[in-house]
């Protein structure tokens, strides 16, 4: 990996190890799957193995006799003491909401959803008695996919609905019609993404507590937003939120799967409640795979006008989120954000852009890293290199045409988005330098020389991040705020302790936090403390850990929160000494006159003072204790972004694509730490490479998933993912203290639009078109059959039409 990081003398901007990897390292991590409380049961579900059918009976009397089983309880017993899973995002107006209980009811609309659970003294019992239930099933008619779902004559998953269509809304900017009409150059393509999911190595798991003396609700839960889960909570179960209390364990990946809310929280805790025993529920492999949310799967059917002199005129277009059974905790968020962006980094005068939320027949759809950026970036990127291919340009030329100068910022995206800075050709440029340096051009001439195809693929990408503008975010139909609070405190030896609601899941929130920290008092790094993911000690954050928001909002926050609490340090100091605060400086936990060494007291000296002993050495306009709380609510988001390349080889014999180089040029605004920093980076890119040739859950015309195992879902490995090299630019974040914008999604939103531009390029004696991801070796065989097809002949192995005969074909 190559490495080009910022000049910094302080602990910001300085390659500092996770202060979190000994304890993992050691073993001595904690997951949610090793808490184990006093008198403690544990539980199993039950899943649909239809996809859509009516439940006429339920018979669980051979499940309760089964000896070790506590209780079993069905959707009816759990309808009539919890409410219906909660939607938080409503961007769509007069959308409607396919809503469902944790356990099915009358009625189940995917393969796996939940129908019963049992509760045994092990989860080997509780699986046991799960073979013992029976369910009557009337089968229906299955909606399997985005085209039978809008079908004229297509069955409703839901009868009191016209469609299956839950809601559409269209953005408008300019005159689109009036831009395409007078367009030299219009360029149209369908693009899909195939499903997929965050497959975190950690699955999903609660133990929950519900103590009906007390009433209140102990919950131990893997969970990207516990404050958020506290709040669900409340809601589904009708208990005040101040008597509920979620505790987060260590966590074995996130990926935006574990920010939403499932119904297996609500199981465990009716469980608890109705055996007066604490409950534990983990989630194996199999419901990870129809449990867990999915995502990205979505249809993009888009056009772009243009000039002859690479001038965007116009965009228009549909994006069709294939959602699932039922709404997910984020409902149509990631594909609504899918037209939010689908203009990217682009002066795109005139738009016409439409998501419409379909229903089906399979899992919920949810978060997942970049929610709907990746495929609003194949959009803007694909439509790009389509027209530079087109208009016989050069695609970098066809960029740089149209990114706003730097002096043009902020700059409003001319739907929702306004990119607070940036200047995205010094980046562009940045990327292609180092694609010279790398030698990757005299690699592809070389190999081509020998018959081989290598290609070298572009993306430019725009980040949304430091999710948390509260009231703009509550205007675009998020029912939950966005602020960030910390509190940090100094005790009576000196030692601080930072209280955080963000959750650290591997990004290495605990070590940025502490750096920043250590920055803004003055003080050793090692003087620092992070405490997070208990909502009874941690403050409370509005959205929890997501959208890009741990560093540009808590950090923004420490940064405040230091700011005045170090001048309260300086004011107890200066009276320490005898001087004036403005006199003094703070260095390393040392206090002394500037200028002079010779008097000097240190923060152990401070706190003994505002905790201890506070006559003749405490102020008396000072109130005792050392410790600050900030609020922290953006007026804006900030926008990081960055310009991708990658060097592949295909095997025009198989459709296989060999990924051999990748870098990223990137500005994420001030860099906290650059090994942070860009392990995020490669960590957000091999999902992504993961997306773009790998990962997808297919399902048949039956709504069976057949890719239910990591023997057909496959996720890339060391092996598949090719060296990465990251390159730094620094543009402050104007809206944020400190500049900080976030970098965590970062690397997965080129990804995708990346290797189709590689695998074009290597190809592009044929004219290949990549528009359907994943790119299977059989898929993009097809593609390079079809294009030495002479016309009129068919493939061997396709239909007319150029598809692959079956879906597992394709596959």
């Amino acid at each position: 990996m190559t490495i080009v990081e910022p000049d910094r003398t302080t602990y910001t901007g300085t390659r500092v190890r996770r202060t979190e990897d000994p304890r993992l390292l050691a073993g001595r991590g904690q997951y949610v799957d090793d808490v184990t409380v006093p008198k403690m049961i544990e539980a199993a579900v039950l899943r649909s193995p239809l996809a859509h059918a009516r439940i006429t009976g339920i018979d669980v009397s051979r499940a309760r006799e089964l000896p070790g089983v506590f209780d079993v309880i069905t959707g009816r017993d759990l309808a009539a003491v919890a409410g219906e899973q909660p939607v938080i995002w409503f961007p769509i107006p007069d959308q409607r909401i396919a809503r469902t209980h944790a356990l099915a009811v009358e009625r189940v609309r995917w393969v796996g959803q939940a129908v019963a659970a049992v509760v045994a003294v092990n989860r080997y019992v509780a699986e046991d008695a799960l073979e013992l239930i029976e369910v009557d099933y009337e089968p229906l008619p299955v909606v399997a996919d985005l085209d039978a779902a809008l079908a004229p004559d297509a069955p409703k998953l839901y009868d009191d609905w016209p469609d299956n269509v839950s809601g559409s809304l269209t953005y408008t900017a300019g005159d689109a019609e009036a831009a395409f009409a007078e367009a030299d150059v219009v360029v149209r393509e369908s693009f899909t993404h195939g499903r997929a999911f965050g497959c975190p190595l950690e699955p999903r798991g609660c133990i929950v507590e519900w103590d009906d003396f007390a009433g209140t609700v102990d919950v131990h839960l893997s969970t990207q937003s516990p404050n958020l889960a506290r709040d669900l909570l409340s809601e589904v179960l009708g208990v005040p939120v101040h008597k509920i209390r979620v505790r987060t364990p260590n966590l074995g990946g996130g990926f935006g799967n574990k920010f939403d809310f499932y119904g297996e929280e609500v199981i465990a805790a009716v469980l608890s409640r109705r055996t007066g025993r604490p409950v534990k529920l983990i989630e194996d492999r199999l419901d990870s795979f129809v449990a867990t949310s999915h995502s990205r799967d979505q249809r993009l059917d888009f056009e772009m006008a243009l000039r002859d002199d690479g001038t965007i005129l116009g965009l228009r277009g549909i994006s069709y989120g294939v959602l699932g059974g039922a709404l997910g905790t984020v409902g149509a968020g990631p594909p609504w954000a899918s037209v939010l962006t689908c203009m990217g980094p682009y002066k795109i005068p005139n738009l016409d852009v439409t998501v419409k939320a379909v229903v089906t027949n399979r899992s919920p759809y949810g978060s997942y890293r970049g929610w709907g950026v990746p495929k609003a970036n194949i959009v803007h990127e694909r439509l790009i290199e389509i027209a530079a291919r087109e208009l016989g340009m050069d695609r970098a030329a066809i960029r740089r045409k149209n990114f706003p100068a730097p002096e043009e910022f902020p700059f409003f995206s001319g739907v929702a988005f306004t990119y607070d800075s940036g200047d995205y050709a010094a980046c562009l440029d940045l990327a292609m330098s180092k694609v010279d340096e790398l030698g990757w051009r005299d690699r592809q001439a070389a190999a081509r020389a020998e018959g081989r195809s290598l290609g070298i693929g572009y993306s430019f990408h725009i980040e949304p991040s430091a999710y948390g503008p509260s009231r703009i975010l509550n205007l675009v139909g998020l029912a939950h705020s966005g602020f960030d609070e910390v509190t940090v405190r100094m005790d009576s030896v000196g030692k601080v302790t930072v209280y955080s609601g963000q959750i650290n899941m591997g990004q290495g929130t605990h070590t940025i936090y502490a750096q920043l920290t250590a920055d803004g008092l003055g003080i050793p790094m090692e003087d620092v403390v992070v405490v997070t993911g208990d909502t009874d000690s941690c403050p409370y954050t509005g959205y929890g850990t997501g959208g890009s928001r741990a560093a540009p909002l808590g950090g923004a926050a420490i940064l405040r929160a230091t700011e005045r609490l170090q001048a309260k340090i300086l004011r107890v100091a200066a009276e320490l000494l005898e001087a004036s605060p403005d006199d003094l400086q703070i260095e390393k936990g040392v206090i002394s006159v500037k200028g002079t060494t010779s008097r000097s007291v240190t923060t152990r000296d401070v706190g003994d003072a505002a905790y201890r002993r506070l006559l003749n050495k405490m102020p008396e306009s000072e109130v005792p204790t050392l410790e600050e709380v900030d609020v922290f609510d953006p007026p804006n988001m900030a926008t990081s972004y960055g310009c991708t390349a990658l060097l592949v080889e295909v095997d025009r014999g198989t459709g296989a694509v060999t990924l051999l180089d990748c870098l990223q040029a990137h500005d994420c605004g001030t860099v906290i730490n650059p090994m942070l920093v860009d392990g995020q980076l490669a960590g957000g890119l091999a999902q992504a490479l993961g997306g773009a040739l790998l990962e997808e859950l297919v399902y048949d015309e039956e709504g069976q998933l057949r890719t239910a195992s990591f023997m057909d879902y496959l996720l890339p490995t060391a092996m598949e993912i090719p060296p990465f090299h990251f390159f730094h630019q620094e543009t402050p974040a104007p809206d944020i203290p400190g500049g900080i914008k976030g970098v965590g999604e970062a690397g997965t939103i080129a990804g995708v639009s990346l290797v189709a531009s590689a695998v074009d390029d290597a190809l592009s004696d044929l004219g290949v078109t990549v528009t359907r991801f994943p790119i299977t070796p059989p898929r993009l065989l097809d593609l390079i059959q079809a294009a030495q097809t002479p016309i009129g002949q068919t493939p061997i192995g396709q239909t007319p039409t150029g598809q692959a005969r079956t879906e597992e074909d394709a596959r």
